[in-house]
């Protein structure tokens, strides 16, 4: 069974979940690997706590466990929404562990990279079916954003009834397209945003209040 259709397989239901007014909504950071959702998480996160979730790498499937950082208050505009930001591993159709060669790594530890990382997907896949009350879905705004796994995973969030935002991350690129992450999901907003930069963060962060407050 491939990678792709264990991920389907492991989506058995569609729930529906309602905010609670006392508990912190659990907020899930999902996307391909190497969009930025660490040094976004970690952006948020520094803003409104002043400490990081975890280690940022242009090394890909650095984020191989869920990693989360609880009770994040923000305040916009009047709003203001407490949320746990749970940081997941990059989802793929596959984990190959010659994409770690690449980057020096010896072949012992490329292999367990890759058995890590494959877990991880699996795990990220479970936060998204049981213990999610929200997704901010990043996309790399340099990246073709039309692809299978996208497609999958924006219509899973959408099964769930769980308000999402997209962001186009990465607009600090010149390659960036804003245009084309907004086209491939115009049934959801785009925020154009650069998280190592710190572009257009305040309205990343009106959007969260709006969207999970």
């Amino acid at each position: 069974m491939g990678l792709l259709t264990g991920l389907k397989a492991s989506i058995t239901r569609a729930t529906d979940r309602l905010f609670s007014e006392e508990d912190p909504k659990r907020i899930g950071i999902y996307g391909p690997p190497n969009a930025g959702k660490t040094t976004l998480a970690n952006r948020i996160a520094r803003d409104w706590t002043g400490d990081a979730i975890g280690p940022e790498s242009h090394v890909p499937h650095e984020t191989r466990r869920a990693r989360r950082k609880e009770n994040v208050e923000i305040e916009r505009n009047g709003k203001s929404v407490t949320i746990d930001i749970v940081d997941t591993p990059g989802v793929t159709t596959k984990v190959d562990y010659e994409e770690f060669l690449e980057f020096d790594i010896e072949e012992e530890d490329a292999v367990r990279r890759s058995r890590e990382a494959t877990e991880g997907v699996a795990e990220a896949m479970h936060w998204l079916r049981e213990d999610v009350d929200g997704v901010i879905y990043v996309l790399d705004s340099t990246e073709d954003p039309f692809t299978q796994v996208n497609t999958m995973l924006v219509g899973i969030i959408e099964s769930r009834d769980l308000p999402v935002l997209i962001f186009g991350n990465k607009i600090d690129l010149e390659e960036s397209n804003i245009q084309r992450v907004s086209s491939a999901f115009p049934q959801h907003e785009t925020v154009p945003l650069s998280a190592l930069e710190g572009e257009n963060m305040d309205e990343v962060y009106d959007k969260i209040a709006e969207y999970f407050g």
